[in-house]
């Protein structure tokens, strides 16, 4: 039986550009097209990607993730981070999800700790160096990830001192 008590109950916001900044960028996938491309059958929309995916000699990889929809609750015991390269996720299938982050040098800086629920419309690309828990899918679904791929290992791994429990919106 596990008798940890949780930090508490953390409330979860929506994604915002603003909000997000410190972590990473939001990737609003329905925004107006910004050009008409193919003699004007398709709108083309380039999306702010802060992409860094070359660090000790890495290089861009796609991904598919297939996520299973979990409790929305939690409760979390870690968050990971990246120090060698970005990460970014679009949904395919317009899953949601929810996105608990912190900052932090050495450790994950629980003061700065956010959840942050995002639609099906929104993708997000995590600064390299961003504490945060693994993919959270609120619907079963998939997920484009680009991310580094390299020889070196580059996901550190830290337990949390307690679980923390997530609130809806």
């Amino acid at each position: 039986m596990n008798t940890e008590q949780p930090i508490g109950t953390l409330a979860c916001q929506p994604l915002s550009a603003p909000d997000f900044s410190p972590y990473g960028e939001v990737l609003n996938l329905f925004a107006p097209a910004q050009q008409a491309i193919n003699q004007g059958t398709s709108g083309r929309l380039n999306l702010p990607a802060g992409l860094d995916l070359a660090g000790d000699q890495g290089q861009a990889v796609l991904a598919v993730f297939h996520a299973l929809a979990q409790n929305p609750e939690g409760p979390c015991h870690m968050l990971e981070r990246h120090q060698r390269g970005s990460q970014t996720f679009v949904p395919l299938t317009g899953a949601r999800c929810r996105l608990l982050v912190a900052l932090g040098q050495d450790l994950p800086d629980l003061r700065t700790l956010r959840c942050f629920e995002v639609t099906g419309q929104q993708g997000f690309t995590l600064h390299k160096g961003t504490w945060h828990h693994p993919l959270m899918a609120l619907d079963n679904g998939a997920y484009l990830v680009l991310e580094r791929q390299g020889s070196t290992e580059d996901c550190e791994i830290h337990s949390l001192p307690v679980s923390v429990r997530l609130s809806p919106l």
